[in-house]
């Protein structure tokens, strides 16, 4: 761990409170990237419990980011798949203690406290000891705006109401799903709210949001590391990267199911069946199947458990992204231009597949209806794989187009003087002078 008793000389100190999940770690971590990279003024200690601390570690970082670690008090990352509910109940009640502890031995005052929206107990701790609070929200600002509207905490107006029906209604994890309400009502209390979202992508919503609420609402873009993209990195660790080199441009199908919710064992079959049957390129990354899918798959393709995924999505050779829908793997397919076949398995994968198909125009459906218990059978997949790895389909060109017009949207927020850049810019700027540092 990296002391917590240094005493650097800076004038801003962000303590980051991540839910310890790849998809929560790695946007805030990214964020906190970014705005130490703006001011070396500004020091950030990122807090995480030891197993994650072995993680990502070594992981490169600014000089200006520290790691501080609380005790592994809640089940391991390696295991919690098998019991959800009660890893969360568990990151809900067991993780406060030790933090405040941390808190206590940091010797330097704290600024703001950035803490994932699902810790709501942070608010709590920092409004205790009169440290401003920044709920971080690591989905898409429309899955805020419609839990808001589930919560009953705004009307019945705006895009929230429309997305109600895209929330899954299976009857499952209903004991989460009320945490998450719980969750999402704290942020009232809080005194910043950062989305990861595009403005221009969800322009009505946040306005929605910024005029309903009384907290300050910041688009901050994708929280990606963007930031890496081009650079020139060895290749020869990674088998993949070489094999991609191999293959002709926008030839191959990337595919990626997450790395927490799983489908049935009947589906992967059918998927692996169907990809074998249509004949298409494929770089397939699968955690826990991946000798069983390689006998399937035949030989047109790849099967891994592991890979760099912002690499492999910028690369040439890749022309469109089967995925689960989770965020960040949304913000990353649309910074590449990738069209997407989504495949959601659950939570806000559903509506972000909704937005995706529906309101982006950037993909087309692999499953019509979500949470049903109905196969996708090999034939169906195969047929819309051959159809959407078409370069000279019409409909296909069509979907390609505004893929790469909403890669453009995206590139144009980052960049200097863009509206993600601006309001990460405004963020920092509004700690200054409410806060004094």
């Amino acid at each position: 761990m990296d002391s917590v008793n240094t005493k650097p000389t800076t004038q801003c100190h962000m303590v980051a409170m991540p839910y310890p999940g790849r998809g929560h770690i790695n946007p805030l971590m990214n964020l906190c990237k970014i705005l130490a990279s703006k001011n070396k003024d500004i020091l950030i200690t990122f807090v995480v419990t030891e197993e994650w601390l072995g993680f990502i570690g070594s992981d490169p970082k600014p000089d200006n980011i520290r790691f501080a670690s609380i005790p592994n008090v809640i089940p391991s990352e390696l295991v919690r798949a098998a019991d959800i509910t009660s890893f969360f109940e568990a990151v809900l009640t067991k993780l406060e203690a030790p933090f405040v502890q941390l808190l206590d031995r940091l010797e330097l005052p704290v600024t703001v406290i950035i803490h994932d929206t699902m810790l709501f107990w942070v608010v709590r701790v920092g409004n205790r000891r009169n440290i401003p609070v920044a709920s971080f929200w690591p989905m898409s600002a429309s899955m805020f705006s419609t839990i808001q509207h589930v919560a009953g905490d705004k009307g019945d107006k705006g895009e929230a109401k429309e997305h109600v029906k895209d929330l899954p209604h299976d009857g499952k994890n209903q004991d989460i799903s009320q945490r998450i309400l719980e969750a999402c009502s704290w942020v009232t209390k809080a005194q910043y709210f950062l989305c990861t979202s595009t403005y221009e992508l969800e322009s009505k919503t946040i306005d929605v949001l910024k005029a309903e609420n009384s907290f300050p609402v910041y688009a901050m873009g994708p929280a990606i590391p963007y930031f890496v993209l081009g650079e020139n990195t060895n290749n020869s660790d990674h088998n993949y990267l070489n094999w991609l080199e191999c293959q002709p441009r926008s030839s191959v199908l990337y595919m990626s199911m997450g790395s927490f919710l799983s489908v049935s064992s009947a589906q992967m079959d059918e998927i692996a069946t169907g990809l074998r049957d249509s004949g298409v390129r494929f770089l397939w990354v699968a955690r826990d199947e991946t000798h069983r899918l390689k006998e399937i798959c035949g030989h047109m393709g790849l099967v891994v458990p592991w890979c760099d995924q912002l690499r492999v999505l910028s690369h040439s050779s890749i022309g469109g992204f089967w995925s689960h829908c989770g965020w960040s793997s949304t913000r990353e397919g649309m910074l590449c231009g990738l069209p997407f076949l989504t495949f959601p398995i659950g939570y806000d994968q559903i509506l972000n597949s909704k937005l995706i198909v529906e309101d982006w125009k950037i993909g087309w459906r692999v499953k019509e209806d979500v949470g049903v218990e109905k196969l996708v059978t090999r034939a169906e997949i195969s047929g819309l794989v051959q159809k959407f790895m078409d370069l000279e389909i019409d409909e296909v060109k069509k979907i390609r187009t505004r893929a790469s017009e909403v890669q453009q949207i995206c590139k144009r927020a980052i960049a200097e003087e863009g509206s993600s850049e601006t309001s990460i810019n405004a963020f920092i700027k509004d700690l200054s002078k409410c806060h004094g540092y």
